[in-house]
Formats: structure tokens, sequence, C-alpha cells
């Protein structure tokens, strides 16, 4: 079904572009302008299949845009997000900071080191065939893990995980939770993609992931990153943890 758009403002008469649309009773607009079409200036944007870019000027959303501010979830599905991981261009960036994941538990793994044994490790599965593509490319995977004090068992867990990570391209570092809550770090777990889109990590109660939402508001991505920069400061490599 087609939408129905009513004309919010145009700069440039009745008939001419360019000029804003709404869908009545949405938050969705629909701008029209000149086309983008050079390839030089093309290949600088982020644009998927399928996506067009067009040119308006500062006039037309100065005076025709929304002027207050609104805060809209962006949730995407964890097949998206998993796809992130090889769309990224230059860096992904983790901040995990969760005492317990549900997830881990399940695991052949976790069942090995919750027993005391040496922990067999499958460096050739399919994430870690993944994560070691993306880094023999030149994209940088990083990490700060959180770590109570004394670190949790699933803590401990990871630690030994970061083996398997180190192994495929990784950098994971490690922060106490107090210097972490003397930092101001945000108690929630995130990846920062590229220093430019945010994808927070949603948890229930059960320390199960329940979805992924994406922040892309320049002000509120560069919070995170200025996060990113005290915990990696602050932080220490892994192995030289001794807690």
């Amino acid at each position: 079904m087609s939408r129905r758009l009513w004309k919010v403002g145009t700069n440039s008469g009745n008939d001419g572009c360019p000029t804003l649309y709404t869908e009545p009773g949405t938050n969705t607009y629909v701008v029209q302008g000149d086309p983008v079409t050079d390839p030089a200036e093309l290949s600088q944007l982020d644009l998927a299949d399928g996506e067009a870019a067009v040119t308006v000027p500062r006039e037309l959303l100065a005076n025709f845009g929304p002027t207050e501010p609104m805060h809209v979830a962006q949730p995407i599905s964890f097949a998206d997000f998993g796809r992130m991981f090889t769309t990224l261009r230059h860096s992904a960036w983790r901040l995990e900071t969760r005492g317990r994941y549900a997830e881990d538990e399940v695991t052949d793994t976790y069942r090995q080191f919750a027993a005391g044994q040496p922990v067999a490790w499958d460096l050739e599965d399919a994430w870690c065939s993944n994560r070691r593509e993306q880094a023999a490319l030149g994209k940088r995977f990083e990490r700060v893990r959180i770590l109570d004090e004394p670190p949790t068992p699933g803590q401990r867990y990871l630690l030994d995980n970061a083996r398997r990570n180190t192994a495929v391209g990784e950098t994971i570092r490690v922060l106490p939770r107090s210097r972490a809550d003397e930092l101001h770090l945000p108690r929630v777990d995130f990846w920062l993609f590229d220093a430019r889109v945010v994808a927070l990590l949603q948890f229930n109660d059960a320390d199960e992931m329940t979805g992924v939402e994406l922040i892309t508001n320049p002000v509120e991505v560069l919070r995170y990153a200025q996060a990113r920069e005290a915990a990696w400061h602050h932080a220490v490599p892994y192995d030289q943890f001794s807690g």
C-alpha cells in the first residue's frame, strides 16, 4: 500500500525541489532534492542496497524540520547485528560490564572450565574464522572487560576465553569495577563501530541477551567514544591481571 504524504514545506515554489514531506501520524519524513550521482561522492556515503541520497539546502531543514529533541529507539535483529562485524570499515570496540552472561553457561567450554579442566577452544569455528578474516584486512577488534573484586566465575571464564579472542586477532584489556566506577563508565554493554555507531546490548534479569539497539546520534555516540578512551587508557592487558 502506498503511503499518503503531506507536504511540510519547500524552498523552491510549488512545483520544484527541494521539498520536505511527512507521513501523517508517524515520525517518518521524505526528502525531495537533487540526486547525488557522482561515483566519488557516493563512495563516501554508507548507503545500503536500494538506498539513495539527495542534496537539500540547510534552510529547508532549519525552516521545516522537527526542532524538538526526541529519542527514537532503533532496534535491530541479531542477524543484522552479526553482519555489522563484516561491514565495519575500521574498528569494533566492546565494553563488557556484566558479572554473568547466561549464554556462556550452556557451552561445553564453560562446563570444562567449571570442572577445573583445560578448556579446548575451537579456533576454526565460524566466529573465529570471521574474526581472523576481518583482522587480516586490517580491522581492529578490541574489548575492555570490567572485573568485580574478586571476579565472578563468569568473568574468570572470560579471562580464559581471552586466549581464544587474542589468537584470532582481538586485543583484550581488563579493568577493576572500582576503577570503572571512579571513571564514571556506563554500566551497560555496548559495541562501538568505526567510532560512528553504537550497538547497545540489552539483557533481562536472567542475564540473557534480549536485543540490540543502535545509537547513531553523534552527540550520544561521542559520549560512548569518550567512555572508550577512558576505559582503554586505564585498562591493562588481560594476561597481566593477577587478581
